[in-house]
């Protein structure tokens, strides 16, 4: 299994409401994507400084299974508006034994 996980710092501008909107956009991917086994997207309450403001956690089969969901269409679509509402973000993939 393959784990895909990203963290979001959203711009101040619109920041909650972009939030939401981001969070609904990734959580319909689950059925739309046929490779993506879960995904699990986490809104922050942590008030550290290090904090990011969204996480997403997703399970692939394989590595090709990710990269097909890099490229598929709805994803791509998310992806689209989440650059213009985000600062910056974080990646990690690993895979799971």
């Amino acid at each position: 299994m393959i784990v895909h996980i990203v963290m979001f710092q959203f711009k101040e501008e619109n920041k909650q409401a972009n939030i939401i909107q981001a969070k609904q956009m990734l959580e319909n991917l689950m059925g739309a994507v046929p490779t993506l086994r879960s995904i699990d997207v986490g809104l922050n309450f942590s008030t550290e400084e290090r904090a990011m403001d969204m996480s997403i956690i997703t399970v692939f089969e394989s590595k090709e299974g990710l990269n097909a969901y890099a490229v598929h269409s709805e994803h791509l679509k998310v992806v689209d508006f989440i650059k213009t509402v985000v600062e910056y973000s974080k990646v990690v993939d690993y895979i799971k034994n």
